[in-house]
C-alpha cells in the first residue's frame, strides 16, 4: 500500500511503499478514503507535538474509510462498515489499523470529505463550547483564529447554542466566510485593535483561542468578569504567560483543552459529543467548509496550505476511491 510518512523531523513526507497491515485484538482495518489535515500535523512534521512517535511514522489524524477486516474481540462494527476515526496517526496510507472503540459510524447522509473534516474540528469546538465553558444562549463568544479548521467550527456551533459571535480572522476574505457561518460580528485582525473593538460590543464572556500570543493577552483584556478563556493552541507560536493578577481581579476562568487527551482518561466525553454533532449533522444543521482537497501524492502540496494559512476551513486529502 502507499504511505505518506515522516522519515526524519522538519522535512517533506515521503511517499513509501508498505505491507497492508493486519489488526489485532480490539481493532479493526479500515480502507481508508480522506485524511483530514490538521495544526498537529505540522507540529508532528517538527517533532514538538504532545506526542512524539518513533521514525518513521505514517501521518494524519484523522480518517473515513471501510472497514475491511476484524480483530479479535471487536463488536458493533462489520466488514463493509463505513467508519470514521480520530486515529492519531495513519491516516494517509492506503490501509489503516485502528482501535475499534475511537471508531464512529458515518450516516449515509455523510460523504466522505465531510466525515474526514469533521470530528477533530467540530469535536473540539463541541467539547470546548459545551462540555468545558457551558456556553450559554445570549452570551458572547469571541473566537480567535476564525476561519481555520477549528475556529470555523467554533463560530458555526457558538450561533447555533445561541451565542453572539465575534470572529476574529486575518483580511476581509477570510472574514466573510466567517459571516456566512454565522457570525454577528467581525474583526481583521490586521488592522483592528481586539481589545477597543469587543470591549465596544459589550466585553467577551468567552473566549475560544487556538492561537495565543498578542491575541490572547487581548481578549483577555476584553472578558467579562467571570468569562471563561478557552487556550487550545497557539498557531502563533508563542505561549501566553498569563498575568495570575487579571485572573483574580476579574474573577476569570482559564479552562485547559486537550481535546485529544480525553480518548485516554474519558472517552465518553468525546463519544458523547460525536453522537450530539452527528444528530445535528444529519438534521442539516452542519455543513463542514472545506476549501482544498488534494490526491494522496499532494500530501505535502495540503500541508503547505495549512502551514502557509492560504486555507480556510479544513484541507482534505483523497487517499482512495
Amino acid at each position: 500500500m502507499r504511505a505518506m510518512q515522516v522519515t526524519a523531523y522538519d522535512q517533506p513526507l515521503s511517499l513509501q511503499d508498505l505491507k497492508v497491515p493486519t489488526p489485532g485484538p480490539g481493532e479493526v482495518l479500515v480502507k481508508v478514503e480522506t485524511c483530514g489535515l490538521n495544526f498537529g500535523d505540522l507540529l508532528l512534521i517538527k517533532g514538538t507535538y504532545q506526542e512524539k512517535p518513533a521514525l518513521p511514522f505514517t501521518l494524519g489524524m484523522e480518517l473515513a474509510g471501510t472497514v475491511t477486516a476484524v480483530g479479535k474481540g471487536v463488536q458493533g462494527l462489520a466488514v463493509g462498515q463505513r467508519i470514521a476515526a480520530y486515529s492519531g496517526f495513519h491516516g494517509l496510507a492506503e490501509y489503516a489499523v485502528v482501535p475499534a472503540d475511537i471508531c464512529v459510524a458515518i450516516p449515509d447522509e455523510m460523504n466522505a470529505v465531510d466525515a474526514a473534516a469533521f470530528l477533530i474540528a467540530y469535536g473540539t469546538s463541541h467539547v470546548a463550547l459545551d462540555y468545558k465553558a457551558r456556553l450559554q444562549p445570549g452570551e458572547r463568544l469571541l473566537v480567535l483564529g476564525a476561519s481555520g479548521g477549528v475556529g470555523l467550527t467554533a463560530v458555526e456551533l457558538g450561533k447555533l447554542m445561541g451565542a453572539e459571535v465575534i470572529a476574529c480572522a486575518r483580511g476581509q476574505a477570510k472574514l466573510d466566510i466567517c459571516r456566512a457561518a454565522g457570525a454577528d460580528h467581525l474583526i481583521d485582525s490586521e488592522v483592528d485593535d481586539i481589545r477597543e473593538v469587543v470591549k465596544s460590543l459589550g466585553g467577551a464572556d468567552v473566549v475560544y483561542d487556538p492561537i495565543g500570543g498578542d491575541q490572547f493577552k487581548a481578549a483577555m483584556r476584553a472578558c467579562n468578569p467571570e468569562a471563561r478563556l478557552l487556550p487550545l493552541g497557539f498557531a502563533s507560536g508563542e505561549v501566553p504567560q498569563i498575568p495570575a493578577n487579571i485572573v483574580m481581579v476579574k474573577n476569570l476562568n482559564i479552562l485547559g483543552l486537550f481535546w485529544g487527551g480525553y480518548k485516554k482518561f474519558n472517552p465518553k466525553v468525546l463519544t458523547d459529543s460525536f453522537r450530539t454533532l452527528i444528530d445535528w449533522y444529519v438534521a442539516g444543521k452542519l455543513k463542514p467548509h472545506v476549501s482544498h482537497v488534494l490526491p494522496l501524492e499532494q500530501a505535502n502540496e495540503a500541508l503547505e496550505l495549512l502551514r502557509s494559512r492560504k486555507a480556510t476551513g479544513k484541507v482534505i486529502v483523497r487517499v482512495s476511491d
